[in-house]
């Protein structure tokens, strides 16, 4: 069976906690009535198990299992290091 989790892109905005980052995920879509391109963005918290990411890097988070009352994605992959 093909796995059914949700994987989103974005960038690490906070690694000030112990094993957790936050990251903004942004998209676009067009507006349904007004046909305007609407850009809008959402923060997750997400689970860094090794303390790994540092803000400015691009991740994939992946669904996960409820670490805490915020935390249900974790880093799964960092695509790109900030220098």
């Amino acid at each position: 069976m093909k796995e059914q989790r949700k994987r989103l892109i974005g960038q690490v905005t906070s690694d000030k906690m112990e094993k957790t980052v936050v990251v903004r995920v942004d998209r676009q879509y067009r507006h349904p009535l007004y046909k305007k391109v609407v850009r809008t963005s959402k923060k997750y918290m997400a689970h860094d198990e090794e303390n790994t990411c540092r803000i400015g890097d691009m991740v994939r988070i992946v669904e996960s299992r409820p670490y805490s009352r915020q935390k249900r994605w974790a880093v799964e992959e960092i695509l790109e290091r900030v220098a």
